[in-house]
């Protein structure tokens, strides 16, 4: 099979096209035939070598798939051959990732594809779904009309974490960088939107909350996002971040009696612990898909799986609105 592979952590340019042997479905494994796949932070960070949690190199990366089951391994019974398929499967220790003709995957870590949605559009959701699932259903346990902040409303999981707490019944505000922006979250259903740097946390809580502030606050961006959340929520409230490698002064958590819940997405994969728990976060992704309250935000350059360099540097670059689509 071809695969776009890393023999060595770097820059865009170490991804090299390479000739491989057809990997093989083990035991609770399936083989999917790859139709496309999306790329995530994460698979920057382990590129340039910032997070040791890739694959063995040569490394082949991406964990988003989408495509189709051609072979079937032993003792799986809940997918067959032809069966499309999507997940967050792979690209990780120990896991081969999308960036190739076939890519081998724990069953547990894919399902049936939505109906409502084209094969190739839904492989940019899984790992943004799963992770806005984790923050807001699992940790925060969201509730009807309840206020939550989503800071970075447009990114990869902001974009979706707007759509889910909405389809939970929650109401919405969103941080975003530019008026095109708060244009964009408004239209995936955030009821208010604020924009970095124009308005103090504090102000935004007056206006929005009249000064009791967010009961849930997540946060996707980190940094000053991480500061200004503690300053939003609200006494004995909610703030869950999947950007916290920095440090922060954590007294105003202290004062406000809050809860900061960290989520880091990948462990199931990285660990094998919880891995009973992906099939259902899965499900739930597709059953919002075809009751059409989840819809991706894909970015307006697409790029082929040769092109994956450029693709990196795209998202790098901060232009990027929506995930980044890879087709094969």
């Amino acid at each position: 099979m071809r695969a776009m592979v890393i023999k060595e952590y770097g820059d865009y340019d170490v991804f090299q096209e390479a000739e491989l042997p057809d990997p093989q479905a083990g035991p609770g494994e399936i083989r999917i035939k790859v139709k496309a796949s999306s790329v995530n932070p994460l698979e920057l960070k382990i590129r340039a070598g910032l997070v040791p949690a890739g694959p063995e190199l040569p490394a082949i990366l991406n964990a988003d798939v989408a495509g189709i089951i051609d072979q079937v391994g032993e003792g799986v019974s809940q997918f067959k051959e032809g069966d499309a398929v999507i997940g967050c499967a792979g690209g990780l220790k120990g896991r081969q990732g999308a960036l190739a003709d076939y890519m081998v995957a724990d069953a547990r870590l894919v399902t049936p594809a939505p109906q409502k949605l084209p094969l190739e559009d839904a492989a940019v959701l899984p790992l943004v779904f799963m992770t806005a699932w984790s923050a807001l259903v699992e940790r925060a346990e969201i509730q009807p009309n309840q206020w939550v902040l989503i800071h970075g409303g447009t990114g990869g999981v902001g974009q979706v974490a707007i759509q889910l707490a909405k389809a939970k019944g929650a109401k919405v505000a969103a941080s975003v960088s530019s008026p095109e922006k708060a244009d964009i979250a408004r239209s995936l259903g955030a009821d208010e939107t604020l924009l970095y740097g124009e308005e103090e946390p504090e102000d935004y809580v007056k206006r929005i909350t009249q000064g009791e502030g967010f009961p849930v606050v997540f946060d996707t961006v980190g940094g000053v996002a991480l500061d200004n959340s503690l300053k939003a929520a609200s006494l004995a409230g909610q703030v869950v971040s999947i950007n916290t490698r920095s440090q922060h002064d954590l007294s105003l958590m202290h004062s406000k009696s809050l809860t900061l819940h960290v989520v880091f997405r990948a462990l199931p994969m990285l660990t094998g612990k919880g891995m009973e728990a992906e099939p259902a976060r899965l499900a739930a992704l597709v059953q919002l898909i075809d009751e059409g309250k989840i819809k991706p935000l894909i970015a307006e350059k697409k790029f082929k799986f040769t092109e994956i360099s450029q693709a990196h540097a795209y998202l790098d670059s901060g232009k990027a609105i929506g995930k980044i689509q890879l087709l094969r």
